[in-house]
């Protein structure tokens, strides 16, 4: 499967070594040069200094023959851009979108974007670690 990854920060750099690793062809995308230190040695895919709401970025790094594309950065706004452009003007048939708001997240997604708001999954595992019975031996 051949993914772009628009963001090289924690989660993107260590998705895209998961994915490097079982054999994908990955490109990553950020607009800092040194976001990409937190690649392992042994990542082989490509890597790629632009902002992924520039149409022309996003063409230059051929994101129209990837499979998936999927957008992690820090801001919610690019996010949302890119994933629009990538899955509308590009066709990519697989786009995921990262969206900390979880408002917006709801609204992105009953609009027709696959989305995960890190904020709703993080209430939500707390949540249900609240509710389990502490672990034996502690009280509650």
């Amino acid at each position: 499967m051949r993914v772009v990854i628009m963001g090289c920060g924690r989660v993107g750099s260590s998705l895209a070594a998961r994915l490097s690793t079982e054999g994908h062809d990955v490109t990553v995308l950020d607009v800092r040069a040194d976001a990409f230190r937190r690649l392992p040695s042994n990542f082989n895919g490509k890597k790629h200094i632009g902002n992924g709401i520039d149409q022309d970025v996003l063409a230059r790094i051929g994101v129209g023959d990837a499979d998936a594309f999927i957008a992690v950065t820090q801001g919610d706004n690019r996010n949302v851009l890119a994933t629009q452009v990538a899955k509308h003007i590009f066709g990519v048939p697989r786009t995921l979108c990262r969206i900390y708001d979880p408002i917006r997240e709801e609204m992105y997604r009953e609009l027709g974007l696959e989305t995960i708001s890190p904020t709703v999954m993080g209430a939500n595992v707390l949540h249900g670690l609240l509710s389990e019975a502490p672990p034996a031996g502690e009280e509650a």
